[in-house]
């Protein structure tokens, strides 16, 4: 009886341990499938650091009991490392110094929520606008991309949000994607500079309730520097939603109904993604000038979206963190999202993720420069 138990459990781990294989396996090719055609290989790039895991346990185990097998996710692994090189950042970690040294420009990025922050109390979230504010100031930054901002030209000094930095950053071009009534609401991404900005761009995605693609050159002495900012298709969860994934995690007897209307957005999601993330590629390929991008691409590193955005470009945490990176609080702990990737011509000297506590994403600052 024993002898029998003992095969089982052994056929059984062989069994689940191919099965992880393959997934995995499977979301190699994400990079080179675009979900805009092959949307199902979207949720595949989500599960690739719980599959690393795994992948890690199944080596562990059978170096312990079959040592022959550990090979097979040793190999798995080893034919995954574009995956693995974009989960994981390796570098010492050292301190961020908020001293800024020429010709260095820093660049801070946030998904500024709306500037509502995490309270749902009214009186708070009013304060929380002016908060935002102040920590981007301190930073020091030279640029600042912000998505998820919004602005009123008419609702008075409670609502002027621009206004809220424009005496430290003069300088500023807003996408204004969304828009009521002829000024009374703004929202979009915007890109605030110190320095002038000769010259600013819109690309606007396709498709409903769509945002855009916004640049901004800018002078700093003899240089001209285009700085790319975007929001890219979100999941629009919704509070119901968030309530759908706790039932999910709770084995809820709604569990289908839940998860046929999260698997719907999802969908829509990481179809429209990849399309996006086309139209980011092309117009980064277009680029006359040095180029950084940054902000909420909505996707993690393992993605369609991710790959084909950064291309042979540089990625401002993968070059100076460490970790897995973590920019979105909520849903689960490997959500990196939104990124600071600058071209080839650039220089990067130091990073860091700031939680202020202000937003349900981190803010992300680098320093760069231009290679001489």
């Amino acid at each position: 009886m024993a002898g029998m138990i003992r095969r089982f459990t052994k056929r059984f781990f062989i069994v689940l341990n191919c099965i992880v294989c393959v997934l995995f396996l499977l979301s190699c090719l994400v990079p080179y499938l675009t979900p805009a055609t092959w949307w199902p290989i979207g949720f595949l790039g989500l599960m690739v650091p719980y599959l690393v895991i795994l992948l890690v346990f199944f080596m562990l185990f059978w170096l312990i009991t079959k040592p022959r097998l550990g090979i097979l996710p040793f190999i798995t692994l080893l034919v995954g490392f574009r995956q693995l090189s974009t989960l994981f950042a390796i570098n010492a970690k050292s301190t961020f110094t908020n001293v800024k040294i020429e010709p260095r420009i820093r660049i801070a990025d946030w998904n500024v929520g709306s500037l509502v922050g995490l309270s749902k109390g009214r009186d708070k979230q009013k304060a929380i606008r002016k908060q935002i504010a102040s920590a981007l100031i301190n930073t020091h930054a030279d640029v600042i991309c912000l998505q998820e901002f919004n602005h009123s030209y008419t609702q008075g000094s409670q609502a002027d949000n621009i206004g809220l930095l424009i005496k430290e950053y003069p300088h500023y071009f807003f996408s204004e994607d969304y828009q009521k009534g002829k000024g009374f609401f703004l929202y979009g991404s915007i890109i605030f500079s110190r320095y002038p900005i000769i010259h600013s761009g819109k690309i606007q995605y396709p498709g409903k309730r769509a945002e855009s693609l916004i640049y901004a050159d800018i002078v700093k002495g003899e240089d001209t520097i285009r700085l790319f900012t975007t929001h890219l298709q979100s999941f629009r969860f919704s509070a119901s939603d968030y309530q759908d994934i706790e039932r999910i995690q709770q084995q809820d007897k709604e569990l289908f109904d839940a998860s046929k209307n999260l698997f719907k957005k999802m969908k829509v999601a990481f179809t429209r993604r990849g399309l996006q993330a086309n139209i980011v590629r092309e117009t980064l390929d277009d680029s006359p000038y040095p180029s950084v991008i940054c902000g909420d691409f909505n996707d993690v590193p393992n993605s369609y979206t991710y790959f084909q955005i950064r291309g042979a470009w540089q990625d401002a945490f993968l070059d100076k963190d460490f970790g897995i990176g973590r920019t979105y609080i909520a849903l689960a702990p490997t959500l990196r999202i939104d990124y600071i990737l600058p071209d080839p011509g650039f220089e990067i000297h130091q990073f860091d993720m700031v939680d202020e506590d202000l937003s349900d994403h981190l803010m992300l600052v680098a320093d760069v420069s231009l290679k001489k």
